[in-house]
């Protein structure tokens, strides 16, 4: 088997070159004599080839900092070329904005095809004409007044993770905590967005876990190697076949909960009471069932379906790596987390009472920290683009349907935008620095008219967690800031993180 699966890999790569020949020779008078003219690494055949058995071929936890390299060595506009693709990396906030501020350039790059099993075409991985009238029906669902009704959802599991915490006090008992944060946020996730609880903190709904796991992490893992990109050679190895056995899982679990809720709102009173703005409100399930009763032709079970699950997967994993980096640096930096306490005291005093909206608007503080720990390590450390339209940026002309590519990560750690780049401060964000910074050098939710439409729920369920920890503990990270390994996979994961120490504050 594994020999087919060379050889198999060899002519997907014999192939591919042989078609980017062609695929350059057929449209060299227009896209590859622009493209000649953009600064580049050094271009050929050979030279191609290496670049993309070398990304290939990376650990993981080297892609950042192999993009990095190159944009330090050859300027803020780089073109690449990757098995006959073009693509195109930009570092600087005023091409950025060109492109990100386009309504013309909204399509995403061909690595989100590989989203397409599970998410199908969802807000995060439709084209132009889907993704307007989608994005256009959807965003009253996320309307602050719908946000507000989530809070006592966030509040409940917050305190099932606090009870959790609670048990490894004491003896200098090391904890991971990512693992504990991911399974909060995602039954946080599963409960505002389908409307059941999953349970996870709790040990339960432990398949349908399981499958989230295998199937992003195989997902990804397509993504960065070329040979698996071919379907045939997918479905025949382990991976693809693992994948499609946990997709099952998670449609099934999906579609049964929406046939579940449909019966259950399936009449005229209860719609009645599904209206965009009403407390009554309970997931964002029910919003998209009653949208599509009211507009069957544009939102079909399969549309639902396609939405839960870009929502389920965008929702956990980018909050739970942003609250785990966010405790390990204020465990990092002591005075920072003092005075985190300090606001949390100035709202809630001595009490144990929950967080309500008004709180969370009030922890501007925390709100910096938050934003600090983005800035560093931003949940989606890359973007890209396929251009529908040439692209001009400054002296340089990008020809259509080359692949524009965006580092948050990198780009929130240039030193002429953010000095002392890699020293966690929250002040940055004072309302007199933000005003003389670029609008588009900070954009860890992306921008323009395709940035993203959750941003104000993972705050709020930030927020809430995080200041449910540090009102009752105190966290001490047992190590540095260079024990801090994070990959870039799609979103970003720990490679490796160091352990925290916790302690009851004494009141």
């Amino acid at each position: 088997m594994f020999a087919v699966l060379l050889l198999g890999s060899v002519l997907v790569v014999l192939i591919a070159l042989l078609f980017s020949v062609c695929f350059r020779v057929r449209r060299s008078a227009v896209h590859y004599r622009m493209c000649a003219k953009l600064p580049s690494i050094p271009r050929g055949y050979l030279a191609d080839f290496k670049l993309s058995i070398r990304l290939a071929t990376l650990k993981p936890k080297d892609l950042l900092p192999y993009f990095g390299k190159i944009l330090k060595q050859y300027g803020p506009v780089v073109y690449l070329n990757i098995l006959g693709h073009s693509y195109v990396l930009l570092n600087d906030p005023d091409d950025i904005k060109a492109l990100l501020s386009s309504s013309q350039h909204i399509n995403k790059g061909p690595e989100y095809t590989m989203l397409h099993p599970w998410l199908n075409k969802g807000l995060l991985t439709s084209g132009s004409l889907k993704w307007h009238s989608r994005r256009k029906l959807l965003t009253n669902t996320f309307h602050f007044q719908i946000l507000e009704t989530y809070i006592p959802t966030f509040n409940k599991h917050a305190q099932c993770l606090m009870r959790k915490l609670e048990k490894m006090i004491g003896n200098d008992q090391q904890v991971s905590i990512y693992p504990h944060m991911t399974l909060c946020a995602l039954d946080m996730v599963c409960e505002t967005i389908m409307g059941t609880e999953l349970r996870s903190q709790e040990g339960k709904s432990v398949e349908y876990v399981q499958a989230i796991y295998t199937v992003t992490d195989i997902m990804v893992q397509r993504i960065f190697k070329f040979w698996l990109w071919n379907n045939y050679i997918f479905k025949m190895c382990k991976n693809g076949r693992n994948f499609r056995k946990s997709l099952k899982i998670l449609h099934e679990f999906t579609e049964n909960v929406i046939k579940k809720k449909r019966e259950k709102l399936d009449n005229a009173l209860v719609m009645e009471e599904i209206s965009l703005g009403k407390k009554r409100v309970q997931s964002f399930l029910e919003l998209l069932i009653g949208l599509s009763m009211q507009n069957p032709e544009v939102m079909t079970d399969l549309d639902i379906r396609e939405q839960v699950d870009t929502f389920l997967f965008e929702g956990h994993d980018t909050s739970s790596i942003t609250m785990t980096l966010t405790l390990i640096l204020l465990g990092l930096h002591q005075d920072i987390q003092n005075s985190v306490r300090e606001e949390l005291y100035s709202i809630f005093g001595d009490s144990e009472r929950e967080a309500t909206i008004e709180d969370l608007r009030s922890m501007i503080y925390l709100d910096r920290v938050i934003k600090e720990t983005l800035r560093l390590y931003p949940s989606v450390p890359a973007i890209t683009r396929k251009l529908r339209q040439h692209l001009t940026i400054k002296e340089n002309q990008i020809p259509s349907q080359a692949v524009i590519g965006v580092i948050p990560y990198l780009l929130h750690r240039e030193e002429k935008l953010f000095p002392n780049p890699l020293a966690f401060d929250p002040d940055r964000f004072l309302p007199e620095n933000n005003c003389s910074r670029h609008p588009y050098a900070y954009i860890p939710f992306s921008a323009g008219p395709r940035n993203c439409i959750g941003q104000k729920y993972a705050v709020n369920m930030m927020k809430t967690v995080v200041s449910a920890v540090i009102r009752q503990m105190k966290i001490e990270t047992l190590g540095s800031m260079d024990d801090i390994v994070v990959v870039s996979q799609l979103i970003l994961r720990p490679e490796s993180l160091p352990g925290i120490k916790i302690t009851r504050i004494k009141k």
